[in-house]
């Protein structure tokens, strides 16, 4: 009895009402994430034991008994392991949470819920509760639910809302006032605010489609397609460098991607369409590295080339100089299935490059099967530079007119050589004759021997005699010969300056009838390869609900892979695309996905809050024809979208807002915010497209726009302007992966390690600092006090109105504009007391000119408005 006490004291013991664990919902995701790469997932399985079944745990282990004992959690090898720390013998220890409940599980029994196998084979075994997670089921498209408060649903999304909120008890947010929810929608849709013109046209339209009508103008922007351009760039990598090495060398032609993007989604281009061209672009317009001339001369077929600028985005240091020409190869590519994985799967497939992935069901040799679909495209063993990747833009006319025209430029410079030969000859007539008739002949003879086949005695006469020689410089006899030879060799370039202008493009191709094998790496090093793979998905997706693709290899020569996977990838069927891409646009009109790890839709992601919302928008964008902004209208008209602030029953309850009860505020991300400062204060450069904008370091260290003028140690003493480039819209300034913006970067511009699948919004001591010492704020609060002033002459109260109204979009209330008309009467004063005595002119010299204290105050109040949560903040 006494045995049998101690014993039961050192058991676990387990609630009745408390659900016990579950071998394949806790207790072997736990092991699979600490112990199964040693122990069954990779042969030789260490020590003999294969914790991949339940039924394997009842084996003995030599020397120490039983791995576990059901229902007796003090004894079992495997507990023992794990409390002494013996176990795992690497990576992260198993935690007191985790340890607790295999505790619980095997106080309860240790059983398993389902039939298991009698054996399986080597490597990871994919159990049906890998098969059922959520995000690996086919895509549901539920019927919108029944809910109590019917009138307030707009559309079915506001019913799949609704329905969670009545279910804790709440209640949605009212709407939104009209100033606040037209500052909203217009910066989610272009990113600029709404100017003080448009919110009273929409203040003063009172029928009942008016938010409709707005929202259509918005979708039909042409900045429309610049803030959701930045939306994608982000996700795939886009930089203007190539990164990877210290270099970090530019891109040159990568902004023909940008634009394409942003063409492609003002064109409403269905996504299934715009994923194809970007994974297969090149087998679509039915080309390969060898013939993508005969495409220049159809915009589509270019247009399809460029997409596939996508396959070349990550960091690819293969053009510059690197101690490892394979190891950089093989980065490049796997930081491109980084990013193909993140952006379309929503998974962290790359976690499966070295070994199996620890918590999801994906095998290393699903990520080697994965990489061989891209294989033929990279071929790292007959690797191709960036530049060696780059294609013209002639057109078989051009290329001709060109090469006439170097035709007769190179006809000219051979004459320039010509006349500059007979000019020398005729010199060195007239400079032999000096030389003692004995010596004449040998120096003649020396003068004709090619130079590195002069004798000794032949190279010390003509140092001798080297003003004879005449074979260089005529500006060493005649300057006015030497510019007959100058000017003639201008006329040949004058002629090839006429050439038609030759454009450039990045793509991704494959060399025709070129596919490389595809091998699995051990322990992800190229220099150790195993066993062959062919091209294949990842085999959790394997069901009978979706058709596996098959390569078909078309008549252009490429294999074929891309394009097929790209095809079933927006079949319709894949479980992933839909819900990662709906979920992705969610989160940018709402701060925060429905699944809130947009790039992890696995494990250690975060479930979905609301699953069956997510379901019937992604069945929704399928059905639609995977238009995007067809579904970005059904969201922002939604009332959940137009909600307000809400209450502090629904903050107290639902402090992140999980169920939407109301409107969570965001700050303007980065390129908004420096988009909406330009706006404002009237300097913002309409039109876009083409190179980007330059950026360059200033004396003090920071990254601007402009162009950097250096002294003659190379150091640079000034930043000059580019003109009304430095005013362009975010989206065209270069994006270099080693010297982001500044500004930008202080505001949380995306860090493209490689991509940026989620921004993050932080709130420091710099932004405040930036708001109070940056030369653009500076200038920006100063053309924002010269625009009001333009605007209202002599009316401080109206130059304090005007300013309201361009910031905020809303009227300020009187005593708003008393406290500011008392600011700026205040920095006045300050300012004067402040000015030295002028000093008198010399004389003949103009007088110095007299500071503008008014505009000066009025650009401090500016300033202040620039930087106050109202501006910052979007409602």
């Amino acid at each position: 009895m006494i045995l049998a006490a101690a014993a039961l004291a050192g058991s676990v013991a387990v609630a009745a009402d408390e659900p016990s664990p579950t071998w394949e919902g806790a207790v072997r995701p736990i092991l699979k994430a600490r112990c199964m790469h040693c122990h069954g997932e990779e042969e030789p399985v260490e020590g003999g034991v294969d914790l991949r079944l339940r039924r394997f745990l009842e084996r003995e282990v030599e020397g120490h008994g039983p791995l576990l004992v059901p229902g007796d959690t003090t004894r079992g090898e495997l507990l023992r392991v794990i409390r002494d720390g013996e176990m795992p013998k690497s990576g992260k220890p198993v935690t007191p949470e985790e340890l607790a409940v295999i505790e619980r599980w095997i106080a309860a029994g240790a059983v398993a819920s389902r039939p298991e196998p009698e054996s399986i084979p080597p490597g990871l075994y994919l159990t049906e509760d890998d098969r059922e997670w959520w995000a690996f089921r086919p895509v549901a498209r539920p019927a919108p639910p029944t809910v109590a408060n019917a009138g307030w649903v707009r559309n079915p999304i506001d019913a799949f809302v609704l329905a969670r909120l009545e279910q804790a008890g709440l209640s949605p947010a009212p709407e939104a006032d009209r100033v606040a929810l037209l500052r909203r929608v217009s910066v989610d849709l272009t990113g600029l605010a709404p100017t003080p013109e448009e919110v009273d046209a929409f203040l003063a339209d009172t029928s009942a489609d008016a938010y409709e009508r707005v929202v259509d103008r918005l979708l039909a922007s042409a900045a429309y397609g610049e803030r959701w351009g930045r939306h994608w760039l982000d996700v795939v990598g886009y930089a203007d460098s190539n990164g990877f090495a210290e270099t970090d060398s530019l891109r040159p032609h990568a902004w023909r991607y940008r634009d394409w993007v942003i063409a492609a989604l003002n064109a409403d281009m269905p996504w299934d369409q715009f994923i194809v061209e970007q994974l297969a672009g090149d087998e679509l317009a039915g080309v390969t590295h060898e013939t993508t001339a005969s495409a220049v001369t159809d915009p589509g077929r270019v247009g399809q080339l460029v997409a596939t600028a996508f396959l070349r985005l990550g960091p690819d240091g293969t053009g510059d100089s690197v101690p490892d020409q394979n190891l950089a190869r093989n980065q490049a590519i796997a930081e491109q299935i980084r990013i193909t994985t993140s952006a379309l799967l929503g998974l962290t497939v790359a976690c499966a490059q070295c070994h199996d992935h620890r918590y999801d069901p994906i095998s290393q040799a699903d990520y080697y099967r994965l990489r061989a679909i891209f294989e033929p495209v990279y071929d790292w063993q007959a690797w191709r530079t960036p530049a060696q990747r780059t294609y013209s833009l002639y057109t078989p006319e051009e290329r001709a007119a060109a090469a006439d025209i170097e035709a007769r430029a190179v006809a000219i410079d051979d004459e320039a050589r010509a006349l500059r030969k007979r000019l020398l000859d005729e010199i060195f007539e007239k400079e032999i004759v000096k030389l003692p008739e004995p010596e004449r002949g040998p120096y003649r003879l020396a003068r004709d021997t090619p130079e590195d086949k002069r004798t000794d005695e032949q190279k010390a006469l003509i140092r001798k005699y080297p003003s004879a020689l005449a074979t260089y410089s005529l500006d060493l006899y005649d300057p006015k010969l030497e510019k007959q030879v100058a000017d003639k060799h201008g006329e040949a370039t004058a002629l090839r300056g006429t050439k038609p202008p030759e454009r450039f493009f990045m793509a991704a191709t494959e060399v025709s009838g070129r596919v490389p094998e595809s091998r699995v790496f051990h322990r992800g090093d190229h220099d150790q390869p195993r066993q062959a793979v062919t091209p294949g998905e990842l085999a959790v997706l394997a069901t009978p609900s979706i058709e596996p693709f098959t390569p078909t290899p078309p008549a252009s020569g490429s294999s074929g892979r891309r394009l097929a996977y790209a095809r079933w990838l927006t079949g319709g069927a894949h479980p992933l695309v839909p819900r990662v891409l709906v979920n992705r646009f969610w989160m940018h009109l709402f701060g925060r996905g429905l699944v809130a790890t947009p790039g992890d839709f696995g494990r250690l992601g975060e479930r979905p809050t609301h699953p069956e919302l997510l379901d019937w928008l992604a069945g929704e964008f399928v059905a639609g024809g995977w238009r995007l902004k067809a579904l970005d209208r059904l969201i922002v008209t939604s009332a959940t979208y137009r909600q307000g602030a809400g209450g502090e029953a629904a903050r107290a309850s639902d402090p992140d807002n999980r169920l939407l009860a109301r409107r969570t505020p965001r700050r303007l991300d980065a390129e908004a915010f420096r988009d909406t400062v330009l706006q404002a204060s009237g300097r913002l450069t309409a039109g876009g497209g083409g190179p980007p904008v330059g950026i360059a370091r200033d004396p003090v260290g920071r990254v601007v726009v402009g162009r950097e003028e250096k002294d003659a140690n190379g150091d640079v003493i000034k930043v000059a302007s580019l003109g009304a480039d430095d005013f362009r819209r975010s989206i065209y300034v270069q994006a270099r992966r080693t010297t982001p913006l500044t500004l930008l970067e202080t505001f949380d511009a995306p860090e493209m390690t490689p991509n940026c699948e989620q921004r993050r919004s932080t709130t420091v001591a710099p932004q405040s600092l930036a708001m109070l010492n940056d030369s653009f704020v500076i200038d920006a609060a100063r053309a924002l006090a010269g625009r009001v002033r333009a605007d209202a002459p002599g009316d401080l109260r109206g130059q304090v109105r005007r300013a309201w109204r361009l910031l905020f979009g809303a009227e300020p209330s009187r005593a708003d504009i008393d406290v500011a008309i008392l600011h700026v009467a205040e920095q006045a004063e300050d300012l004067r007391s402040r000015q030295p005595a002028p000093a008198p002119a010399a004389e003949g010299q103009p007088a110095p000119p007299v500071a503008d204290h008014q505009l000066d105050a009025l650009a401090s109040l500016c300033q202040v408005l620039l930087a106050s949560n109202r501006f910052l903040y979007v409602d």
